[in-house]
């Protein structure tokens, strides 16, 4: 098996929690009090555009939420989108030991809109990981389109059978396989790294 020269990272449920994902939209339309049902149906139609960078979160917002007046206002909507984001200090401390160690070029392949990903990126130092972030947001693709790994591996010019891929979801893992990447389904951090130690991979 060919060396590991590159791993590419999941952000929400890897590194972080998910940004904006089921549960996290449950916890809003619970506090704010406003219909599941709407607020899904509406989501649903605009999230890939809103993933993709091709509406602004005011935009999103507009579409899901602010179509109708609410008995609160849009800042403290978006404060509360934003402090949904929790860390998880094990796995950042690891992949920040990666990256310490100068072995391995380090890169996120993730599907998050642009807002959050940057307040993400800025709040928990990603920059310092980091090299590369290959956002659905920033690239206008998302997983699990086979587009978004492609590019990562075109941007970076390594061969996919020296890169490794690690998401939480199986589903997002299977494009990467096809093109070669080395995966790793995530389930905990005892079991990420133990997985990557048997492909060669430690801090």
């Amino acid at each position: 098996m060919p060396a590991i020269q590159a791993l590419f990272w999941d952000v929400g449920g890897v590194l972080l929690s998910n940004a904006w994902d089921h549960l996290q939209r449950l916890s809003a339309i619970n506090h704010f009090r406003i219909s599941q049902e709407e607020f899904e149906d509406r989501h649903a139609m605009v999230v890939s555009s809103f993933e993709r960078g091709k509406i602004t979160l005011d935009e999103y917002l507009d579409r899901t939420v602010f179509y109708r007046n609410r008995p609160f206002a849009r800042e403290v909507f978006k404060d509360f989108m934003f402090s949904l984001s929790q860390s998880k200090p094990d796995v950042l401390a690891f992949a920040q030991s990666l990256a310490d160690s100068g072995r391995y070029f380090m890169s996120t392949i993730n599907n998050e809109s642009r807002d959050l990903n940057l307040y993400r990126i800025e709040k928990y130092n990603l920059r310092n990981i980091f090299r590369l972030f290959v956002g659905s947001c920033f690239v206008g693709l998302r997983k699990p389109e086979q587009g978004i790994y492609r590019l990562a591996l075109e941007i970076t010019q390594i061969p996919p059978q020296e890169c490794c891929f690690i998401d939480d979801r199986s589903l997002n893992l299977e494009c990467a396989a096809k093109l070669g990447m080395q995966t790793i389904e995530m389930q905990s951090f005892d079991q990420l790294r133990k997985d990557l130690e048997k492909i060669g991979v430690s801090g």
